[in-house]
């Protein structure tokens, strides 16, 4: 296959979208580690930034065996990268990009932390703290399913 029509058929704006997704998580969860670690600090309502660190995934399940947290995301991130570098142009494109950005930055964000733990801060009433990679995966995630539930195709076949 001819280096062009591979460059058509790839789409690499999704990898932009998630490097930006994992840059922003990165720099905010920095943020909240520095600032946060003294107390929370009310912005307004329910809204909250409240330093909390989760061991498990979502919701804080499976806290107990990090390691198999992080071995289910690395895989998923492997088969979200090779769907989303045949996104369609698009709902699509955002859609992977941002479950795969938001994935990949919570994974790291738990391998560079020791204990094994990912960095959250965002507090809204009684919901679970969460962090600007989680927002970007549930996003992510409605853009897809809407997708879905639309009938859309979501990339491009080989």
């Amino acid at each position: 296959m001819s280096r062009k029509r591979l460059s058509r058929r790839l789409n690499l704006g999704v990898l932009a979208l998630s490097g930006g997704v994992i840059v922003v998580d990165a720099a905010t969860k920095w943020w909240a580690r520095q600032q946060l670690m003294h107390g929370p600090t009310h912005i307004v309502g329910p809204l909250w930034f409240r330093l909390t660190f989760n061991s498990g995934i979502s919701f804080s399940l499976s806290r107990n065996t990090p390691s198999v947290s992080v071995i289910v995301a690395v895989i998923v991130a492997l088969v979200l990268l090779a769907l989303a570098l045949r996104a369609q142009p698009g709902v699509a494109m955002w859609g992977l990009g941002l479950l795969l950005g938001g994935g990949v930055a919570n994974v790291l964000d738990r391998l560079a932390a020791s204990p094994p733990r990912v960095t959250d801060f965002v507090a809204v009433g009684g919901f679970p703290v969460f962090n600007v990679a989680d927002i970007a995966v549930s996003a992510g995630f409605l853009l897809l399913l809407l997708l879905v539930l639309r009938g859309k195709r979501m990339v491009v076949p080989w």
